[in-house]
């Protein structure tokens, strides 16, 4: 897939995206939102009390899903190994009070890149991200990588083999994915470096 970002002359980026591409990156991207979850209101566009949002409180424990574990690390300790019981309180304290607004960026960045996506028509066309939305993409597509980097089970020893997958390979639609985002995210980061 050869959609890759391109600086532009105002300093924004732009994106060539064939219609198929277009399609797996809006699929991928409202999987996304369906792995994260609504938000604390409970079902997208159910009625909340916006004070009640003030004061709620997100959960103390990592998710048990290794992608969502991945996407909410612990914010003390070293991944994989079990902590001390100061530094898992710690650990959830700081969960419970920052998860649930991080939870809500990932969604809104990947409600961002959907509602560009669906500006385009069936035969695919040309995104212009701001300069201010640019990294709400580079956000999004790393969500993306990572999660598919989770679920590949991929590690930095084994990601050059990657290349080397045979076709017949269950798993070669995805990997084209993970590498095809990690061009795109590459591509953006070039981009918005000028």
């Amino acid at each position: 897939m050869a959609g890759l970002f391109e600086r532009t002359r105002d300093g924004s980026a732009a994106i060539a995206l064939e219609g198929v591409e277009a399609a797996i990156l809006r699929s991928l991207e409202v999987q996304m939102l369906e792995l994260i979850g609504p938000g604390p209101g409970g079902a997208p566009g159910a009625e909340a009390d916006p004070f009640a949002a003030l004061f709620a409180e997100g959960p103390t424990e990592a998710p048990s899903d290794p992608a969502l574990a991945r996407l909410f690390p612990d914010a003390y300790g070293e991944p994989g190994r079990a902590a001390d019981p100061q530094t898992k309180a710690a650990a959830g304290e700081f969960r419970r009070y920052t998860e649930l607004d991080l939870r809500a960026r990932k969604r809104e960045d990947a409600l961002l890149v959907i509602r560009a996506l669906d500006t385009i028509g069936d035969g695919g066309g040309v995104l212009r991200p701001s300069a201010e939305d640019c990294p709400r993409w580079l956000s999004a597509l790393n969500d993306l990588r990572l999660t598919l980097g989770v679920r590949l089970e991929v590690t930095e020893e084994d990601e050059q083999g990657l290349y080397e997958l045979p076709d017949g390979d269950e798993r070669k639609p995805l990997v084209m994915a993970y590498l095809w985002l990690g061009a795109m995210q590459e591509s953006l980061l070039e981009a918005m470096a000028g």
